[in-house]
């Protein structure tokens, strides 16, 4: 059906999480059986037109088959399996974002020494500090600095190994999860041939999924708090940078505000990102007369998820503009290797602020950018 370009119309809303995601999953089935609503070669028909159209036949399901198709946790596996993808983009991104912006302000980069993560032993943490390490090395600005002095940097430029290793880490743990679902049994009861076997169970229950979901969006919103702070460090005023880079990053201060808004936007959007994260999974309302006395609510938990990671997307594409901005007052001389070919990407896609303009565009087509990767694989 998929292979046909039929896509089965399905409310996002309206699964507890626990008996499989029932509903919705049913109108998944109803286009299979020529029922239903599903989207054709972008029109929306009745299940049976968007079959005839394809030229295919309806199913007639034979014995349990039609439990098979509602009673498990497709739905948010589904959700789960791709916002993992992004999420990961989005980890990487905003360590590519981070090094920008160590670079932008000046930081040092002792705090990334490889011998300071080696005696915590997080491998996360690890990870992160020889990626950051490889972004801003060769750094003309950082042989600049050597001898100021500034003794230590704010936590979101020293503590970025360990922050984002600990995001990194719970990355890793929620993937684990997911793809370990993806060749689930998750229906009931089940069926043992060989032992002649009906076994009645439980794995239509979605709370390993909903415990990670809601981890997964609490690690997001941890990138997306990391950030924003970066972004209001990098609008300045900064005692240190006397002569450097002037306030919300205009180079014609006074009737133009730069970048002022932009974290007036991160700082909304990381403040919704926050109620968000919220985990549904500690709630249960019971259903079917009690004999389903407590569920996941996992589905919730996927669908704030999303909104999760399409604003964390925003908020980082705006430390991405404001830390490149940043680096135009470092010219003439260079950042690390990695960061100079981030600002290179960054301008292909978005021109330096001279005078005010509008940043709505600017900011979509840099979230555009982090959605697709674009920085992903940067070193």
């Amino acid at each position: 059906m998929l292979n046909a370009k039929i896509y089965p119309v399905i409310p996002s809303r309206g699964s507890v999480g626990a008996s499989g995601d029932l509903a919705p999953l049913a109108h998944l089935g109803l286009v299979l059986i020529g029922e239903g609503e599903a989207f054709y070669d972008g029109k929306r028909y009745s299940g049976i037109e968007a079959l005839q159209r394809a030229k295919l036949i309806p199913l007639h399901l034979q014995a349990k088959e039609g439990l098979a198709l509602i009673n498990g946790t497709h739905l948010m596996e589904a959700v789960a399996i791709l916002a993992l993808a992004d999420a990961q983009t989005c980890l990487r991104t905003a360590e590519v974002a981070c090094a920008m912006s160590i670079e932008g302000l000046m930081g040092s980069h002792i705090p990334l020494d490889a011998r300071i993560h080696q005696r915590r032993g997080q491998v996360g943490q690890q990870i992160s500090a020889e990626r950051l390490r490889k972004l801003v090395s060769n750094s003309e600005i950082n042989a600049s600095h050597q001898n100021c002095s500034r003794v230590q940097d704010p936590y979101t430029l020293r503590c970025a190994p360990q922050v984002f290793g600990a995001i990194r880490d719970a990355i890793d743990y929620c993937a684990t999860v997911f793809e370990r679902e993806l060749g689930a049994v998750t229906d009931n009861p089940l069926v043992f041939p060989a032992d002649g076997d009906v076994l009645s169970g439980g794995n239509f229950h979605g709370q390993p999924l909903a415990l990670a979901l809601d981890i997964l969006a609490i690690a997001l919103t941890q990138l997306a708090s990391f950030s924003e702070r970066r972004i209001y460090s990098l609008l300045g005023p900064n005692d240190w940078d006397e002569g450097g880079a002037p306030l919300f990053l205009t180079p014609n201060p006074g009737l133009n505000s730069g970048f002022m808004i932009a974290q007036y936007v991160a700082a909304a959007l990381v403040n919704e990102i926050k109620i968000l994260a919220h985990p549904a999974s500690i709630d249960s309302i019971p259903t079917s007369a009690g004999m389903e006395d407590f569920v996941s609510m996992g589905a919730t938990s996927a669908n704030k998820l999303l909104r999760v990671l399409e604003q964390t997307q925003q908020v980082i594409a705006i430390e991405l503009l404001c830390a490149a901005q940043m680096l135009e007052f470092r010219k003439p001389l260079k950042p690390g290797v990695g960061v100079q070919r981030a600002y290179d990407i960054a301008r292909s896609l978005v021109p330096m602020l001279n005078d005010d303009r509008v940043l709505a565009p600017d900011i979509a087509t840099m979230s555009r950018a982090v959605k697709e990767g674009t920085f992903n694989e940067l070193e």
